[in-house]
């Protein structure tokens, strides 16, 4: 190159910047963060969601914590009772195995934010959801073989 801005074929209104890259006019600047940051402009789960409207990251922060407390919920419940007919058994284990996967991915999604708030309420949703539902603290049984699906493992 000598120097000249040259045409490209069908990239006008772009220019080279300092660096030789080529940028677009009148588009947002869009960063992903790659370590933990604090504060309510970000991106979680969607598009353009929450951005930067304070109640919008708010209800991010409310989902993603019903998402970890239902993966407990789904990991200690008892939906089939004994004697049921064995494959509609498997077919409800398999649905609720299907819910349980599905949540702990979303989560996973939404904590590759790296925002600081999305993994608190994230540990706070699993941390309340065992304690209610997967800790002795409320059990009346000291048998914890009544679960209709095993503990997920990390």
């Amino acid at each position: 190159m000598d120097g000249h801005v040259h045409d490209m074929g069908g990239m006008h209104g772009m220019e080279p910047s300092a660096n030789g890259n080529m940028f677009m006019p009148h588009k947002k600047k869009h960063f992903m963060h790659m370590t933990f940051f604090w504060g309510k402009d970000s991106e979680i789960l969607f598009n353009q969601w929450p951005g930067e409207n304070t109640g919008m990251y708010v209800l991010a922060l409310v989902v993603v914590f019903v998402m970890s407390f239902l993966v407990e919920f789904l990991s200690s419940a008892r939906f089939i009772k004994p004697g049921s007919n064995h494959f509609a058994a498997g077919l409800v284990q398999t649905v609720i195995h299907l819910l349980r996967v599905g949540l702990s991915f979303l989560v996973m999604l939404a904590l590759m934010s790296f925002n600081g708030g999305v993994f608190l309420v994230a540990v706070m949703g699993h941390a309340l959801g065992f304690f209610i539902f997967g800790s002795n603290a409320f059990k009346k049984k000291e048998n914890n073989k009544d679960f209709d699906l095993p503990p997920m493992h990390c």
